[in-house]
Order: C-alpha cells, then sequence, then structure tokens
C-alpha cells in the first residue's frame, strides 16, 4: 500500500479535498498537512517520514518541506502548482487534482 501525503499552507482547502478525493482508493494510505504552524494539521518529521509520495500545491511548499525536513525527506515530491483559488472539494479544483494526481499514482 503506497502512503501519500498532500500538503499546503493551512491544510483547510486544497490538502484536505486531496485527501478525501484519494483516501477512497484502497491501494493508498491517504493523508494531508500544512507548512504554517497554525495548520490544521501541522506538517512533522514523523509524518514526512511516513510518506512514499509527497503532492505539495505550490514550489513555496516544497522549499519549506525541504528546508524543514531535508533529513526525513525520503519521499518523492512533486509540486502540483495549484493556486489558493479554490475553496474545499470545488468541482474545479477536484477535476485538476484527478488530472495532475492521477499520472503519479498507479
Amino acid at each position: 500500500m503506497k502512503r501519500v501525503l498532500f500538503v499546503c499552507s493551512q491544510n483547510r482547502l486544497r490538502s484536505p479535498t486531496a485527501e478525501q478525493i484519494f483516501s477512497a482508493r484502497p491501494d493508498l494510505e491517504v493523508m494531508s498537512a500544512g507548512t504554517n504552524h497554525d495548520a490544521e494539521t501541522p506538517l512533522t518529521a514523523e509524518i514526512v517520514a511516513w510518506a512514499d509520495l509527497i503532492f505539495v500545491m505550490e514550489k513555496e511548499h516544497r522549499n519549506k518541506l525541504q528546508r524543514r525536513f531535508k533529513r526525513q525527506l525520503k519521499a518523492r515530491l512533486v509540486c502540483l502548482d495549484i493556486p489558493d483559488d479554490y475553496e474545499f472539494m470545488d468541482p474545479v479544483l477536484v477535476r485538476l487534482l484527478e488530472n495532475k494526481v492521477g499520472r503519479f499514482l498507479p
């Protein structure tokens, strides 16, 4: 089973949407976290070490993750380039995530 992590800043809109969409797949373990300290689920070294594949929404998230968790980062890291322009479960966001993430999953 592949462990997939979705990361954004606050962990309130984009990454929880991705978590909800992809958690329905029986071949994946999915969670989401945020790079900010006040995120719903703040990113920790343990969460980073847990993941086999990490999707970040923006380059800024990738840079923060690489800086703060360099030693724990063993997973493949993919930047989706999805701006913070969407509400939770916005149909346009759902389609974007399905299209962009689907390429990297079996």
